[in-house]
């Protein structure tokens, strides 16, 4: 069996920026043991896999040592993959998965829109862990499917060098630390303590589904701009529209090819 793959740099208009994903186009579904040893073998943040059904895909998402229940990175790439390669006529996908109804448009200036679930985080206490990792002094913690510490500035977010080993234990999926920007309206880094490959993700479109109620609310403004301050470094355009994020970003073709089961 021959799986079409596509490795797409997903949040820029630049290869070798953004946050790269591996994407798999499926006739359908594998069983999950190979769906994971795709994604050990791929060796990135994340195999996104697709299966059309009838009028929409289903969708999944795999980090080398788990499946995730929601990865924008791998959405926009597996929308950029579906508009350029599968579907070129089509200017909107819609896709079900374990995060509910996801919806992809192609805009006219390249772009490519996400619209996800609004996930915005409650404060809670800030962690002991939190204070013992990092250089930095936190001032909040809040928390949903993952953690966001907020930080004084942008350059405390850049200089910031976690002790990721003290924060294994935490029960989240990953530590966002993040204050506002100064060519954006906040700036944030991300990081996965228990992954073996990658730690620091370079560009979290999931976690833009909490950042961006957060700082919506803070700053009393719905459209907003966010860079994620990784090495490769990644820009989203951001809105809240009540119940949803709007994620809106570029992608670029990296490679294709076929993997043979």
């Amino acid at each position: 069996m021959k799986i079409p793959l596509y490795q797409i740099d997903a949040f820029t208009k630049t290869r070798f920026e953004g946050n790269p994903a591996a994407i798999c186009h499926l006739p359908y579904w594998l069983d999950d043991t190979t769906l994971q040893n795709i994604a050990i073998e791929n060796n990135l943040s994340e195999t996104g896999y697709f299966v059309k059904k009838e009028e929409h895909y289903e969708i999944r998402w795999f980090m080398p040592h788990a499946e995730i229940d929601l990865c924008g990175h791998a959405t926009l790439a597996s929308a950029y993959v579906i508009f350029n390669y599968i579907e070129p006529s089509i200017n909107e996908v819609t896709f079900s998965s374990k995060s509910g109804t996801l919806k992809a448009k192609k805009e006219d200036n390249g772009a490519i829109t996400l619209d996800f679930p609004s996930r915005p985080p409650k404060e809670i206490e800030i962690p002991e862990e939190i204070h013992q990792a990092l250089k930095a002094k936190p001032l909040g913690a809040y928390a949903a499917r993952d953690l966001v510490i907020t930080l004084s500035s942008e350059d405390e977010v850049l200089e910031e060098n976690p002790n990721l080993e003290l924060l294994k234990s935490l029960p989240y999926l990953c530590i966002i630390i993040t204050a506002p920007g100064k060519n954006a309206d906040f700036v944030s880094r991300v990081f996965d303590a228990n992954a073996k490959v990658l730690p620091e993700d370079p560009v979290t479109g999931s976690a833009h589904a909490s950042l961006v109620p957060f700082w919506a609310k803070k700053l009393k403004k719905n459209n907003l701009k966010a860079f994620q301050l990784s090495q490769r470094g990644g820009k989203l355009y951001c809105k809240l529209d009540g119940d949803r994020v709007f994620l809106s970003g570029y992608s670029v073709l990296y490679l294709t090819g076929e993997i043979y089961i």
